[in-house]
Parts: structure tokens; C-alpha cells; sequence
């Protein structure tokens, strides 16, 4: 009888691990096992390039959106898509509840790999909508247009997020939109050395972004105008044509029994990347507690995930994923520069174009989806 390796989630990790169980470790094993890839979205969102897709005519929706099903198609039967989400878990019988548009579906599993990600707070496009492709594609629409008609645009938050956007904006409307970046911290990208924050406050003020720092938005309400009015803790009011929001994400773990999460709502992993307290399940990607989420550390803990499930399914010990490395960060500052570190030192921006800024890797996406990457 056939055995069951389900798959929660179909962006950068679920995908990955799904390609390489497929085309490595499934066709050397002695038991039959079929691969399920479950995912509210039958497109995958190459969200990476967001911050450059918001301004219209950047880059054309054929690069940040590429079908699912396509991608697995090639497997002759080892592997089946279903689109929906789900909805609980109850890993003492092996029984994931899937919601899908023609009803529930309780589906069994011998292997569960948990990789539903993150969403984005507020009507923004960073993150794919848990409404399906569509949902996606209008909210990513409606933005570029909003991004087109406003003469005055803030950015919450100076995170990496932030900081690309208003970057993007301003390289290409600096010189004739107001583009402000609202921060509460005292640098951009809190966290890295003084020397790669200052950089970039540098760039950023080359493309004509104004900053404005320790200052924390508390209310965004909007007017009988349609524009935005910001309320922020200095006590002032801004009246704004476009507000894009840039704070934090949330985990897709509300189907995840409590007690594997921690308070944040992550999910609970061991040295392995095995899930806490549960027998058969494994996680990674923005869902889990041991790392930041960004895609640097999403590829390398999908990679490690696929390596312990090909050992343990023959019979073999996983090995243990090493998650206490130097930090890495990589961060496009408009279409031309780029900053970023590795532990203290500070990327050289050409690298960084290289790397990431000239195309946001949009040319990498297809061979994520089709698995032709692995």
C-alpha cells in the first residue's frame, strides 16, 4: 500500500522539498510513497520581487507568477496537488483537515512537512494572499496603480522590506513624488552594523527618499480626500496619497495544534528541524522559531529538510541543521545599488546587484516551480 508524504505549502520550501523527494529520494526507496502538496494558490508568487513589481511596468506578471500543478505534472503519478489550505491537525492520528472549495478533506499522512509561511499586515503585496492567485494578482494590480497615481507615497518600516521599496520608489519617482520612510527605530535595518545602515541611508537619500526616524506610526485612517491620514507617536498628523505598511508578518499557523507553537505563533523545531513534542513531522521556512524569516535561511532549512527525510527514510539518523552561522542579509537599493552583510562585514553593492538587485532573480522562479533548480 502506498504511503503518504504530505506537503503543507508550495513556495520556496514546500516546493524544494517537495522537487527533491521526488527526484532523488522516492525512487530509491524499497516502500511506495506518493508526494501531496497542498496550497491555497495554484501559482507560485515570486514575492522576492514585490518591492520592484509595485511600480508599474517593472516586471510583467509572467515572471513573478508560475503554475504549481505545471511544475509537478512531470512525476507520472508520485505527486498530487491540492489547492486549499488547511484548516486543523491532529498529529496523534496522522490526520490533516484540508479546506477546499468542494468541502473539507481529511487527509492521512506518514510524513507531514510544514511550510505554510507567512502573511503580510495590511492591503499589501509582500507576501501572496491566502485568497488564492487571483487575490494575488489584483492586490499586486491595485497597488501599481495606486503607486502610479499618488504624488506622495510613505513607507512603514525600515526593514529589508522597507527599505527596497522606497528604494524602488524612489529610483523611479524621487525626482517627482514625495517618497518618505517612516521608521521607529534610530537606523534603517535595525539589527546590522552602523556602517551597512548608514550606506544605505546614504543611497536612499541619492534617490531623493526622505527619512524620518524614531518616529512610529500608530493610526492610519482614511479621509473624505481618499488619501491617508498617519497619526505618529511625535505626536503630528501626515496626510498621505499611498501608505504602504512594511511591519510585520504573521505565521499561517492557526490550523497548528497550540502547544507547538511558541508565544509569536511559530512553530517549535528541534536540532533536526523535526517539529517539538510529535512523531513524523517536520517544518521550515518563515513558520519556524529557530531563525529570522527571509529567504536565505527559508533555502537553506528546505535543503537540510529534504537531506533528513531522504536519511530517514532509509534508515538512516538526519543530521543536525546548523542554524547559529554568521548573519547574512542581501538588500537591493533601487535598480542600480545594493547593500548587505555577511557576520560584520559590510557586501559590496555590486555584488549585491549581482546577485539580487539587477532582476530580483525573477529568472530563477521557473526553476524553482518545474524543479529543474535541484
Amino acid at each position: 500500500m502506498s504511503k503518504t508524504i504530505l506537503i503543507l505549502g508550495a513556495s520556496f520550501a514546500g516546493l524544494q522539498i517537495a522537487h527533491r523527494l521526488l527526484k532523488y529520494t522516492l525512487p530509491g526507496l524499497k516502500d511506495t510513497y506518493k508526494v501531496i502538496v497542498v496550497s491555497p494558490t495554484d501559482h507560485h508568487y515570486w514575492n522576492l520581487a514585490a518591492v520592484r513589481a509595485i511600480v508599474p511596468g517593472q516586471i510583467p506578471d509572467d515572471k513573478v507568477f508560475a503554475s504549481i500543478p505545471d511544475g509537478l505534472a512531470g512525476y507520472n503519478g508520485k505527486a498530487e496537488f491540492v489547492l486549499g489550505a488547511a484548516s486543523a491537525l491532529d498529529p496523534t492520528s496522522k490526520i490533516v483537515t484540508i479546506s477546499t472549495a468542494s468541502g473539507e478533506r481529511k487527509q492521512a499522512y506518514d510524513i507531514l512537512v510544514l511550510a505554510t509561511g507567512s502573511r503580510a499586515i495590511g492591503d499589501v503585496p509582500w507576501k501572496a494572499s491566502l485568497a488564492g492567485y487571483e487575490a494575488t494578482k489584483e492586490g499586486l494590480h491595485k497597488v501599481q496603480k495606486q503607486v502610479k497615481d499618488a504624488k506622495s507615497i510613505v513607507v512603514g518600516g525600515a526593514g529589508p522590506t522597507g527599505v527596497e521599496a522606497a528604494a524602488e520608489l524612489g529610483f523611479e519617482y524621487g525626482k517627482n513624488k514625495e517618497i518618505t520612510l517612516i521608521t521607529g527605530g534610530s537606523q534603517l535595518l535595525v539589527g546590522v552594523p552602523p556602517h551597512v545602515a548608514a550606506f544605505s541611508e546614504t543611497e536612499l537619500k541619492k534617490l531623493h527618499v526622505s527619512l524620518l526616524y524614531s518616529t512610529k506610526i500608530t493610526s492610519a485612517s482614511t479621509l473624505s480626500s481618499g488619501q491617508t491620514e498617519l497619526a505618529l507617536s511625535n505626536g503630528s498628523t501626515m496626510a498621505v496619497d499611498l501608505y504602504l505598511p512594511t511591519i510585520g508578518l504573521l505565521p499561517n499557523t492557526e490550523y497548528v495544534p497550540k502547544e507547538l507553537l511558541n508565544e509569536k505563533g511559530d512553530v517549535m523545531v528541534d536540532q533536526f528541524l523535526r517539529v517539538k513534542s510529535v512523531s513524523d513531522v517536520w517544518a521550515a521556512g518563515d513558520i519556524v522559531d529557530c531563525q529570522p524569516g527571509q529567504f536565505v535561511y527559508t533555502d537553506k532549512q528546505a535543503a537540510a529538510v529534504a537531506k533528513n527525510l531522504d536519511l530517514v527514510l532509509k534508515g538512516k539518523q538526519p543530521v543536525v541543521y546548523k542554524s547559529d552561522g554568521d548573519p547574512m542579509l542581501a538588500v537591493s537599493l533601487g535598480r542600480s545599488r545594493g547593500t548587505g552583510r555577511f557576520g560584520n562585514m559590510k557586501l559590496p553593492s555590486l555584488i549585491v546587484w549581482l546577485v539580487k538587485g539587477r532582476t530580483m532573480n525573477v529568472q530563477k522562479q521557473s526553476g524553482l516551480v518545474m524543479g529543474t533548480a535541484f
